[in-house]
């Protein structure tokens, strides 16, 4: 089966532009991730639209609520058919069991991944808002705690990439935003890496956004990064 490694951000604040570049590209080359701005403003419908014109989705809502409510909403996301979604790890052990357990029930089971720590926090940040803790050791810790739940894998920084793959097992799955390739603006990314490296150090799945979707010819992006990460189809 294509196991398409890279997955574009969709972030936009309407459905049009996003469809507009999903015509743009091939299903077989990558997968898309829609967002709360996307979702909040076209919902279900879009991804709908989206799945219709051949591509999987990571619906990338980061669910952080008590355990029932975590459990619902995961319960929702498997009825509409995408390929992933998310949680936030720092909702603790029970509301991951409680989504995972969501997320087992039914055909169509999306792969359930937690959110370690935000690629845009930086350890000031953790100091901030009194986590007394390195930034290094709470992925760590978060990541241990989603693998030991059963969950699928955990979206972190490709900086940490290669720590959580000998933690957590080869089986583990590592999605990685902050991709910039050689010579693109970080913008608000703190974290980054490039595709090649990220690849290397041990991320099964590439969240890139802006160095495609702002490119003057998107598949032709797109077509370079599979190629840098070897990817062919």
């Amino acid at each position: 089966m294509n196991d398409p490694k890279i997955i574009i951000a969709l972030d936009y604040p309407i459905a049009s532009p996003a469809l507009a570049l999903a015509d743009k590209l091939e299903p077989a080359l990558c997968r898309l991730k829609v967002g709360k701005e996307l979702f909040t403003a076209a919902g279900p419908a879009l991804l709908e639209d989206l799945m219709n014109r051949g591509f999987q989705i990571f619906l990338d809502l980061k669910f952080h609520d008590i355990p029932n409510t975590v459990a619902q909403a995961c319960k929702v996301a498997a009825s509409l058919g995408v390929w992933m979604v998310n949680v936030h790890a720092l909702g603790g052990r029970k509301m991951l069991e409680a989504a995972r357990e969501a997320t087992t029930v039914g055909a169509q089971r999306p792969k359930l991944v937690a959110v370690t720590m935000l690629t845009s926090m930086a350890q000031q940040d953790l100091d901030e808002i009194g986590i007394n803790a390195k930034l290094a050791d709470m992925v760590l810790r978060l990541a241990s705690l989603a693998c030991d739940i059963g969950l699928d894998g955990v979206v972190c920084s490709a900086q940490e990439a290669g720590l959580l793959r000998k933690q957590c097992g080869d089986e583990f799955c590592l999605v990685t935003p902050g991709i910039r390739p050689v010579n693109v603006n970080p913008d608000d990314q703190t974290r980054v890496m490039t595709p090649k490296a990220a690849m290397q150090a041990g991320s099964n799945y590439l969240v890139i956004g802006r160095p495609i979707t702002q490119a003057a010819e998107p598949l032709q992006a797109l077509l370079e990064i599979n190629q840098e990460i070897g990817e062919t189809v």
